[in-house]
Parts: structure tokens; sequence; C-alpha cells
């Protein structure tokens, strides 16, 4: 009677315990990852980015910049290009090379070149670091070693009503609340 009872209980905690762990499995798990992607044929993710991108070349022009399977409820995206490496007048903001809004929802593309102050597809570019709107190539300091450019792609969820030379400040704000997706490349420059 004693064994019995004494199995039954050990199976009975067994049972309990897996559930509970599986439970516990459950809740800790992860989301499950994102499929919406950034990609560019001009470098791989975490590469160096080549030349024509960079203040080096004087003709210098922007990457292409391509997605896939952005989240479900997608209105518009947004862009934020900008050099984590190094932070001006000592503050929390880093280099802001390039933003720019309301890509429509349709498009999947954005080809290279895209000039500053111009708006294809009625997409908005705001101001990099240097107060000009549109792309700024990327420029670490000679001898330096190399920077890391992130690009940051948001899907979301409306259209923003935001002025053609926004900050990147204006923009962030704008977008708050607003974000249902993101996506983010890497390169890295160094002279």
């Amino acid at each position: 009677m004693r064994m019995r009872w004494v199995t039954t209980f050990a199976a009975s905690a067994f049972l309990i315990a897996a559930g509970w762990g599986s439970a516990a499995a459950r809740r800790q798990s992860p989301p499950p990852a994102s499929k919406f992607k950034l990609t560019t044929n001009a470098f791989s993710d975490g590469g160096r980015i080549p030349t024509r991108f960079s203040c080096v070349d004087p003709k210098a022009d922007s990457p292409r910049l391509a997605w896939s399977n952005p989240p479900a409820g997608t209105m518009s995206f947004a862009v934020i290009m900008h050099d984590v490496d190094t932070a001006p007048r000592q503050g929390t903001m880093d280099v802001t090379h390039w933003i720019f809004w309301n890509v429509p929802a349709s498009a999947t593309s954005l080809p290279a070149g895209i000039k500053p102050g111009t708006s294809p597809d009625g997409i908005r570019q705001g101001k990099n670091i240097r107060q000009v709107d549109g792309y700024l190539p990327v420029c670490p300091p000679p001898g330096s070693f190399p920077h890391h450019y992130i690009i940051e792609m948001y899907a979301l969820n409306t259209e923003l009503d935001l002025a053609a030379g926004s900050t990147r400040m204006e923009l962030l704000k704008a977008m708050d609340g607003h974000v249902i997706g993101e996506s983010a490349y890497v390169g890295r420059f160094g002279r």
C-alpha cells in the first residue's frame, strides 16, 4: 500500500512538474522572428560599404534598398540611417546620415542615387547632421577605426503628416505609437 502511494505521488508530482515546466517554457519563449527584412545589393549585412557611397567619392550617392515581408497593416515605411560610433558635442544623439518617410506600402525597393531634396513617389526626406534634406555619404575621420552605419526601416500603420525637411527627432516623435515592424541592416566604413 505504501509503495502504491509513493508511486502515485511520484507520478502525480512528475505530471504536475512537466505541465508547469511546459507552461513556463511557453511563457518564456521569445516571439517568433519577424519575416520583415531590409536588404541592399550594395554591400553585405555587416560588410564594408563601398567607396562610391562615401565622402571619398565626389560623386557619392545613396545605396539601393529593398525589403520584403512587411507586417500586415503596413500603410507606409520610414528609414533612418545613422553612424553609431560617434556622439557629436558629447550628446546622446549620434550622426544622422539619411532620413525619409512616407514610402508607399506597395513599394518593395528604392533605387540608388536618390538626390537630396527630391521626393520620388511622395517620399519625404529630412535633415541629416549637416542640415541638408537627403543622403549624407558615410565619412568617418581619417585614420579612425571603421564606423558602423545602421539603416533602420520601420513599417508604420499610418502615413506621417510631417513636412519634408523635418529632423530625426521630429520623425521619431511622429512615428511613436505607429511602428508595427522594424528591420535593420549594418555597413562598416573606415578611412
